[in-house]
């Protein structure tokens, strides 16, 4: 009988005083989503992570947006990559690492991942203005580094160049989401293995 493959799906609830999430993601997903933060361009993102990186992502977010959306964008990235780091388990087999520059209109940003367990954000992005119509520019790198520090991913934006600001913004989560979809992506020829020579990435 053939061997069914362990699912690497991961799930979160999370509930403060500030915002109640759930979030729930399948790695070997085609990019299908589900998104409801109650911030549009916030929404507008998150679709871009997973069309691209081709994990399957269900968030349901609500907040304080009456006070503005910063507990709202940095509790999601929380609730995002403690879902990753549940669905991606001891890490067996997985590629571990990948970089992307990718390009969008006048605008290139590099992307580059290690699943090393080790939560790290090297962060080199500049935005011309604190926002993109209401939301604010700020929150893009609190976003990446709540991701970071609860997926345990070591992780690095940079900016080469670019005008506009949505397309800065854009170009980060769409080569993140790039760089995830081959850095948690199984190499066939790790043969399971957990690819660090300390035997563990968690």
């Amino acid at each position: 009988m053939a061997e069914t493959a362990a699912s690497r799906t991961g799930s979160v609830s999370r509930k403060t005083n500030e915002t109640s999430i759930s979030v729930s993601v399948n790695l070997d997903g085609t990019g299908k989503s589900k998104i409801s933060t109650g911030v549009g361009f916030f929404d507008h993102m998150l679709d871009q992570l997973s069309r691209h990186s081709l994990i399957d992502m269900e968030i349901d977010a609500k907040g304080d947006l009456h006070i503005d959306d910063h507990h709202t964008v940095e509790d999601t990235g929380i609730a995002i990559g403690q879902a990753i780091s549940k669905a991606l388990g001891d890490r067996r087999g997985i590629t571990r690492y990948a970089s992307i520059d990718l390009a969008m209109d006048e605008t290139m940003t590099k992307a580059a991942i290690d699943l090393s367990g080790r939560p790290f954000l090297v962060w080199n992005v500049a935005f011309s203005a604190p926002k993109i119509g209401t939301f604010d520019t700020e929150l893009v790198r609190e976003f990446f580094q709540a991701l970071a520090q609860n997926a345990g991913i070591t992780l690095h934006i940079l900016n080469h160049y670019g005008a506009n600001n949505h397309h800065i913004a854009e170009t980060c989560f769409k080569a993140v989401a790039r760089a995830l979809r081959t850095a948690t992506e199984i190499d066939p020829r790790q043969a399971g293995r957990v690819p660090s020579t300390k035997g563990t990435l968690v």
